[in-house]
């Protein structure tokens, strides 16, 4: 591993890069679409209900490869072309968002059903009194399972290596075989995933015990 370090050092530099900007722009954005599946699944409108069900349902159950080499393979043939880094990004978002909103719509659901209808009788519409009093106590009980979904998230970055992302797991199949260490090639990045992953993981646990 010393050496894999010393001779491909940049390499992996490069591709932990790309893994941490993917894994950051789909975290915004899962967590964004997520939130707000998980409102529409909760709405009083019935069809909202419907779309945000067939949203989940959808990419909940389908392998996120196959959502990636969606967009990978197939967008571009009738929409628009794009690389494997934007096509891997799009399709963790959209995985990660499913299990994101199920998370949230759980966090809802614990929440008094009182403090709805507190809000509702003091003047506020549902979206307010979703924006300004459920959400933020929903959110307080879901940091575990969000926190879960996080790291899971970062893992699953790997999977940009199917379609030439360049990300960390890409750079690791480029040094075993061109480095013929195998072993010791996928032992270093497994060690820049802990690096990535582990102070997530303690984060927020500390914030769990913060906001307990």
């Amino acid at each position: 591993m010393i050496h894999i370090f010393q001779a491909y050092g940049g390499t992996l530099l490069y591709g932990l890069g790309q893994t941490l900007l993917c894994s950051f722009i789909a975290l915004v954005f899962s967590l964004i679409i997520g939130t707000f599946f998980a409102l529409l699944e909760e709405s009083p409108s019935k069809i909202a209900r419907r779309i945000a069900r067939a949203y989940i349902e959808l990419f909940r159950n389908i392998p996120l490869l196959v959502i990636t080499m969606f967009f990978y393979v197939v967008f571009p043939l009738y929409v628009v072309k794009m690389n494997g880094f934007t096509a891997g990004t799009i399709g963790l978002t959209l995985y990660t968002s499913s299990f994101i909103a199920e998370t949230v719509r759980a966090g809802i659901q614990s929440v008094d059903p009182g403090q709805m209808e507190g809000s509702r009788a003091n003047g506020l519409t549902y979206w307010q009194a979703m924006r300004y009093i459920v959400l933020p106590q929903a959110f307080r009980y879901v940091i575990p399972p969000l926190g879960n979904q996080f790291v899971n998230l970062v893992k699953n970055s790997s999977t940009l290596a199917f379609v030439g992302g360049f990300d960390l797991m890409y750079q690791g199949n480029v040094i075993a075989s061109s480095s013929l260490q195998t072993m010791a090639a996928y032992a270093s990045v497994g060690v820049l995933y802990l690096i990535i992953t582990m102070p997530i993981s303690y984060y927020m646990r500390y914030l769990e015990k913060r906001l307990a």
